[in-house]
């Protein structure tokens, strides 16, 4: 077997869960493309279709095409979830009760859920960080204590599956953690 067959072989579907906009571009395009270069295949998850509209802290940094809508998903189609941050993005996504079902969904079913900064809201809304170490951008500690979380300040976080980082500086533990998930899906 070659080497590019090999890789076919081992590819994994990695989805990428967003609302239509607001979505922190580098927090994307960053995972986005260590899935890409590791020969995994990324699906952009949205709200709506179309295009969703990314930002670079608040400012409107152009768009990626959506893949499927929350409707459209289900955690047996994906091996790994992606929660990118931005402050509007998972303020939005959680509003999505298709949205919030995909990520308890996949939790219940063992399967790996990587959130950064904003992102963990997700976690909360999906109540799932009850008892799990997490960590995320520090406005979001009270609501991840309130939730049942054991929130601590390190750049990416592990627990039983959910693995956590707090911002953009932590891109390259949270993206190395994003491919040591992608290898051991099944």
């Amino acid at each position: 077997m070659t080497e590019n067959q090999e890789a076919q072989t081992d590819s994994r579907t990695i989805a990428f869960l967003v609302a239509g906009e607001g979505i922190e571009r580098v927090e994307l395009t960053e995972p986005w493309d260590a899935v890409t270069d590791a020969g995994h295949t990324p699906v952009l998850v949205s709200t709506s279709s179309g295009e969703a509209g990314l930002v670079d802290h608040l400012t409107a940094a152009g768009t990626q095409p959506v893949d499927r809508t929350t409707g459209e998903a289900t955690a047996a189609d994906i091996d790994v979830l992606v929660l990118p941050g931005g402050v509007a993005n998972p303020d939005a996504l959680r509003q999505d009760s298709q949205a919030v079902s995909l990520v308890r969904e996949m939790v219940d079913e063992g399967k790996p859920v990587l959130a950064i900064c904003h992102a963990p809201w997700m976690l909360v809304e999906a109540d799932v960080v009850r008892g799990r170490r997490v960590t995320s951008y520090p406005s979001l500690r009270t609501d991840l204590v309130n939730a049942g979380a054991d929130w601590v300040d390190e750049e990416l976080v592990s627990d039983n599956g959910i693995f956590t980082s707090r911002n953009p500086d932590d891109l390259p533990a949270f993206c190395e953690a994003l491919l040591g998930a992608a290898r051991g899906a099944e």
